[in-house]
């Protein structure tokens, strides 16, 4: 994929924290979809960062960089000429419908299944040589304990169903073992520029306020993880070796309380964090990652949690 480059070592107070340590990992030109949505926004600047050449494809354009080209163009109808003109070594696949309160059962989810299969066959004609996939941690059955890429897919609301469709379909088609199809399986990602409904968002807002926060499955238990490290898992699957379902989480859980709590605590006012008991039924009470196999890839969480949440606190004010 032509020459390498050296990814830094991240300062203490960088805003990007890079693949740690120096390791050198292919310099690539990659066409992401869904460029300026949350997560599409971060991996373009963290792969602008570390040298590579991108091609955003999203609704509107995406605000002019160096190696970044922009292309204000709906999913449904790619602009192949575009495409075939850069190049693209890997396609990393991030847009969807993803509104709180509307994507998980959203009639579109169904037209997203086409035009994302529409779309690898067409890449895929224009010499593409790797697929990653945005998946989702709800495709799986809750068990209760961390969630291995082995468990056989059991998703319940729509938005669940079409990703797994997707998957299924894609990995029937495309067998070939030369163009690599990872399927990342995201789990709860959380950051600057989430959506303001996003539960990190919206619990800095009301108690911000001083607004009573009454939780109502405050055991609930699930896999957050910082927008950046997002980025970084993608930008690792992109330049690795893998292929197939792949998690993206930190394989630790955290509670809805004890996130509430936390996030109460550096606003000053934990005393607004209330709990309904007995708590309401929640069929995604246990969703956390195992993790293992991105991090056999060399990648592993650097942004914790606390210091994660103060950063969005930050960009919330």
């Amino acid at each position: 994929m032509g020459k390498t480059v050296t990814c830094p070592r991240p300062s203490p107070g960088s805003r990007l924290p890079f693949l740690s340590g120096q390791r050198t990992i292919p310099e690539m030109r990659l066409l992401v979809t869904g460029g300026t949505g949350f997560v599409g926004t971060h991996l373009i600047q963290q792969a602008l960062a570390s040298g590579h050449e991108v091609l955003s494809l999203s609704r509107r354009a995406a605000p002019s960089a160096p190696r970044l080209h922009s292309v204000a163009a709906a999913i449904e109808s790619p602009p192949w000429d575009r495409i075939t003109e850069f190049q693209p070594d890997v396609l990393i696949h991030t847009a969807w419908e993803a509104t709180p309160g509307i994507y998980l059962e959203s009639p579109d989810n169904r037209l997203w299944v086409d035009w994302s299969e529409a779309l690898v066959e067409g890449a895929l004609q224009r010499g593409l040589r790797r697929l990653v996939l945005l998946g989702t941690c709800i495709e799986y059955p809750i068990t209760g304990a961390p969630l291995p890429e082995t468990l056989t897919p059991a998703p319940v609301s729509l938005y669940a169903r079409c990703k797994d469709e997707l998957h299924r379909r894609l990995t029937q088609r495309w067998t070939n073992p030369d163009i690599p199809l990872v399927w990342a399986r995201l789990f709860y990602p959380y950051g600057p520029g989430e959506h303001p409904s996003r539960l990190c968002s919206s619990l800095v807002r009301r108690l911000r306020s001083g607004e009573r926060v009454t939780l109502k499955t405050p055991q609930s238990t699930k896999d957050y993880l910082h927008i950046d490290d997002v980025a970084r898992a993608l930008l690792t699957l992109a330049s690795q070796g893998a292929s197939g379902a792949v998690n993206i989480g930190t394989g630790t859980g955290t509670t809805v309380l004890e996130l509430a709590q936390r996030i109460g605590r550096l606003l000053g006012r934990p005393d607004l964090v209330g709990w309904e008991d007995p708590p309401a039924p929640d069929p995604l009470h246990h969703v956390v990652a195992d993790a293992s196999r991105l991090r056999s890839l060399g990648w592993s969480p650097q942004v914790e949690l606390e210091d994660g949440l103060r950063g969005l606190i930050r960009t919330l004010d």
